[in-house]
């Protein structure tokens, strides 16, 4: 779409819900709009049902974390209109464990959406009818596409033979494992020469 067919599509939205829109922008070929948390489900309602946006096709539900932020997450939803062929994005930010309002009344494809952000981000959505996670194992501890999940995990798996199961344990990897200099990633992963040690040798010379 170009900008101006954007901004008159902005300009329609605004005219009716100016109060639930905290920020606007046009990013190149598309329209995202911030709204207030409380004002998410009427406002979506809108977009759906209002002849002049027919967003009748919720593409997907996704999440962003920015920890230093005091509402750290922004849920973000990504709508098209495939009568109109317009697209629009809307974002709402989010303090942790504050919940947001199920959209699954309005989009049915947001059961699975919202799921997947509440499984990696730990985002509660109020008045999902299936709220479990969907991409983790069961058991599993913590969301791990938070900024502040550790890259090890908590837990590792292996199957047990004489158990005849898979059984899970605290990580527990060496020390050397996780002593890197960013200058050969293969350091220290073997006693072999190999490309890029050189570097971290003669670094460690200079520094002598």
């Amino acid at each position: 779409m170009t900008n101006e067919k954007l901004q008159a599509l902005a300009d329609h939205i605004t005219s009716v819900h100016a109060a639930a829109i905290l920020k606007q922008e046009i990013v190149p070929g598309e329209l995202v709009l911030t709204v207030r948390r409380a004002s998410l489900h009427n406002f979506i309602t809108f977009l759906k049902n209002d002849p002049g946006c027919a967003f009748q096709q919720l593409v997907d539900i996704c999440g962003a974390d920015y920890p230093g932020r005091e509402e750290r997450f922004d849920i973000v939803y990504n709508f098209l209109s495939l009568r109109l062929n317009q697209r629009l994005r809307v974002k709402v930010a989010a303090k942790d464990n504050a919940p947001v309002d199920s959209v699954t009344d309005i989009y049915s494809a947001a059961g699975w959406y919202e799921r997947e952000a509440w499984d990696l981000y730990g985002i509660p959505f109020s008045g999902n009818p299936d709220l479990r996670r969907i991409l983790t194992d069961y058991g599993f501890e913590g969301h791990p596409l938070r900024k502040d999940f550790p890259l090890t995990g908590f837990v590792e798996l292996h199957y047990d033979e004489e158990q005849k199961r898979v059984v899970y344990a605290p990580v527990q990897l060496t020390q050397d494992f996780r002593d890197f200099d960013f200058i050969s990633p293969w350091e220290g992963m073997t006693t072999l020469q190999l490309p890029g040690d050189e570097k971290a040798r003669k670094q460690k010379a200079g520094a002598k």
